[in-house]
């Protein structure tokens, strides 16, 4: 039975976890197992999961607002001794950006939904994922500090096609491997690509949004008759939404204030260090 303090707890691991690159799946089937739950997840808590993962998009979309009426042209034209800032040559993040950093991933999760779905979310390839993804970004870093990677763009705006595409296509991995982490495969990326670590941030969470709304509405429409069947209680429904929300807006936001000290060395040793609790709490 789902109890409003599970809820809570979900939440927070969600909007804790979701954009941080130490992967939202490794942590939720860790935290779904220590609340006594099997590693074959209640129909219930699976419509629960889509509702708190909604929430978390909701929270990015509203950190990066101002950036999205941009790309759709709808913003406010910043203006510099009367020139409007597109009529400047400085280069604007665009659609086809966007469209470059979210199709590879898109398109190689819905050729092998059912094959990831069947075998990548079991405990063992999560495992591994943690470990590897940790591996990846470790070396990354070293790479970037070393001065080895020229980096050519500051800002979000200063990326270029090429760099989104790299991003993308280096998405895939978490896209075909569940715990290797969206984020981290992203941020990692854009790095390697020349961007910096902010901008490659910046990126990684803006392009979250059209991706999990996709994701998302493909979970709901997957398992719209758990909504219909009105056996879930609304009241752990809405709690968890709330605390996923505030959790993951908070997140995103010391994140980006943060980056500087928040080296990506450390969430590697982190998730070596939650790969140890996965081997000792399930699969022992």
């Amino acid at each position: 039975m789902l109890h409003w303090f599970d809820s809570i707890i979900l939440g927070i691991v969600e909007g804790l976890t979701e954009f941080l690159p130490v992967s939202s799946t490794g942590h939720m089937i860790l935290t779904n197992k220590l609340l006594g739950y099997g590693e074959e997840t209640p129909e219930q808590l699976k419509t629960f999961e889509i509702v708190i993962q909604f929430a978390a998009i909701l929270a990015i979309a509203i950190v990066y607002r101002h950036k999205i009426l941009q790309v759709f042209g709808l913003g406010r034209k910043d203006v510099v001794k009367g020139l409007s800032v597109d009529a400047m040559p400085k280069r604007r993040l665009n659609m086809l950006h966007v469209i470059l950093g979210i199709v590879p991933p898109l398109g190689i999760a819905f050729i092998f939904r059912d094959f990831i779905k069947e075998i990548g979310f079991h405990t063992a390839p999560v495992l591994w994922a943690l470990v590897a993804g940790g591996i990846y970004m470790w070396i990354t870093e070293y790479l970037y500090d070393s001065g080895k990677i020229k980096r050519t763009a500051e800002t979000m705006d200063d990326i270029s096609y090429r760099q989104a595409l790299l991003i993308g296509v280096l998405q895939c991995l978490s896209a075909l491997w569940p715990g290797f982490s969206r984020s981290g495969s992203t941020i990692a990326a854009g790095m390697l690509g020349g961007v910096s670590y902010r901008a490659s941030a910046d990126f990684s969470f803006f392009i979250a949004i059209p991706i999990m709304t996709a994701a998302t509405g493909y979970e709901l429409l997957s398992n719209i008759d758990n909504f219909r069947s009105g056996q879930i209680d609304v009241g752990f429904l809405l709690t968890g939404f709330i605390v996923s929300f505030v959790v993951a807006w908070l997140v995103v936001i010391v994140f980006l204030r943060a980056l500087q000290k928040l080296k990506l060395k450390y969430f590697a040793w982190y998730r070596f260090a939650v790969a140890a609790l996965f081997y000792l709490f399930i699969m022992r």
